[in-house]
């Protein structure tokens, strides 16, 4: 009898507490008899502890939480459901639905080798109609330079894709040869599994970084203290906090004094498919698009066409990658499908002084070594893929 009565007693304060979150979301100043409502329960024991369980769930997350808190746990949510920022004040009264996004999941032959032949060329083609309205217009559609969905401007103003200068950005340069990334392929987030996300999201947490914030030079090298800290069990080298500085330094080619979110999230979910996924794997996640860049590239540096090119080479491709929308030098402003040799003293291959201290011995001992096609694009994949954002930053930024 005891038990029956420490039973009801419960159901009424589960119920009690139901009926304060109804009133306090419907704005009702009436309740029902709670009495009722407990007596009512009685005849659902099956799954009391269940309601007991909701219950508590609803009362420690009630209307008394900070507005603050409740404004970070949706920006957890969006960073989670790979959705990004989403603008303050956007009129959704006017706007198309948000296509749902479903993260990839990695397969069982991800990781074997993946043939990409040199000689055989790939015929890129783009869609056909809007990837948002599903409507052939011609040339007022923009192309995707990475895949090959096309979109018309105002369709992705409507879904609140084009927000103030990005719109001047597409019509500018999406017919070029600079070419723009669409809303997939500018988030490199959206290529982590379910599962990689979850372990960046509980290092971000780890380390108390707060989502959709810039970060100072302080913030990020103390972030990468912690992340090295964790990792290795043991502090960061000098060596390493001063690459750390060059990474910050790409990332804020404004020199701003901060990186953007969207850039930080962009550098660390490439470095967490370095660190998880093969090259094989990565190589898998190269368009067709950007495996003809690759080629044109790889071509373009083999002059004597025994299929082989120098390090050096090698070394000075992965830089040209990210030879785009640098308007304030016009030799930069080049697409990268035409990637080719750069001289050391061009500014995208100046990332750091150190790249210009190599002696004679050491440079011809680097043109010495010879890589092959193969070689070339597991070298470059990362950086091919941290390319893809339309921001000017640096993602991935090159060893010197």
């Amino acid at each position: 009898m005891g038990v029956l009565m420490s039973r009801r007693q419960t159901v009424e304060k589960v119920q009690k507490v139901s009926l304060a979150v109804s009133a306090f979301k419907d704005g009702l100043r009436e309740q029902p008899s709670t009495r009722r409502r407990a007596e009512a329960g009685e005849t659902r024991r099956g799954t009391l502890e269940h309601a007991v369980q909701e219950g508590e769930e609803e009362a420690s997350a009630g209307p008394s939480q900070p507005e603050e808190s409740s404004a970070s746990k949706a920006a957890w949510e969006r960073l989670r459901d790979g959705r990004g920022v989403e603008p303050e004040e956007f009129d959704r009264a006017n706007r198309f639905t948000p296509p749902a996004f479903i993260r990839p999941k990695r397969e069982l032959h991800d990781d074997e080798p993946l043939d990409i032949s040199l000689e055989q060329r790939e015929q890129v083609l783009n869609d056909e109609m809007c990837e948002i309205c599903e409507v052939w217009t011609a040339e007022s559609l923009f192309p995707c330079r990475v895949c090959s969905r096309v979109y018309h401007d105002g369709c992705l103003r409507r879904m609140g894709y084009l927000q103030n200068d990005s719109a001047v950005e597409v019509t500018e340069t999406a017919h070029t040869e600079t070419g723009w990334s669409c809303y997939y392929c500018d988030n490199l987030n959206l290529l982590l599994t379910e599962e990689e996300m979850y372990s960046l999201m509980e290092t971000l947490k780890h380390c108390k970084i707060i989502p959709e914030t810039c970060l100072t030079l302080d913030d990020f090298l103390h972030y990468k203290h912690l992340v090295h800290k964790q990792q290795f069990e043991k502090p960061m080298a000098e060596a390493q906090e001063e690459q750390a500085s060059l990474q910050f330094s790409a990332l804020d080619p404004d020199k701003k004094g901060h990186i953007e979110w969207h850039d930080f999230l962009s550098h660390e979910s490439i470095q967490l498919l370095q660190k998880l996924r093969p090259q094989n794997a990565l190589l898998r996640l190269l368009t067709a698009k950007e495996r003809e860049r690759a080629r044109a590239a790889f071509l373009a540096l083999d002059q004597d066409n025994d299929g082989f090119i120098g390090e050096g080479e090698c070394r000075r491709a992965r830089h040209a990658w990210f030879r785009k929308h640098q308007k304030e030098t016009p030799s930069c402003n080049v697409s990268i499908s035409h990637v080719g040799p750069m001289s050391e003293s061009s500014p995208a291959s100046s990332g750091s002084s150190k790249s210009q201290e190599k002696t004679p011995a050491a440079a011809e001992q680097e043109e010495a070594k010879l890589i092959d096609w193969s070689g070339f694009l597991k070298e470059n994949v990362a950086y091919i893929l941290a390319a893809r954002p339309n921001s000017t930053a640096l993602h991935l930024q090159p060893p010197a």
